[in-house]
């Protein structure tokens, strides 16, 4: 393999030449649905702020109802997207691999 002079004691190369689709697409649609997570609670935090600084009645109901959808509906919005990201990078990465032979790892 390519690269093995690299390698120190006990060390080898490793090439990834292929990855299974769904799995990235599940790991990248959890971790997207985190980052969702975290941006929908800071998404809510503003509206509640934006809507205790406004005042007026109505002003407060919109700031509540944002901010709760924020919290439920960004998460789930951006794991489907990770998710549909993941599976397409995935196969885009397998088709070049197959060209290009793939990313080369040291492992132990």
């Amino acid at each position: 393999m390519q690269g093995q002079e690299y390698s120190q004691v006990g060390e080898r190369t490793m090439r990834l030449k292929r990855v299974d689709p769904v799995s990235v697409a599940k790991v990248l649609g959890v971790l997207y649905a985190i980052l969702g997570l975290i941006g929908g609670a800071i998404m809510a935090l503003m509206s509640l702020v934006g809507a205790t600084i406004g005042g007026g009645r109505q002003g407060g109901l919109m700031g509540l109802v944002f901010g709760v959808g924020a919290i439920v509906f960004v998460p789930i919005f951006y794991g489907i997207i990770g998710f549909i990201g993941g599976l397409i990078s995935a196969l885009i990465y397998n088709l070049v691999a197959n060209v290009v032979g793939g990313i080369e790892m040291v492992v132990e």
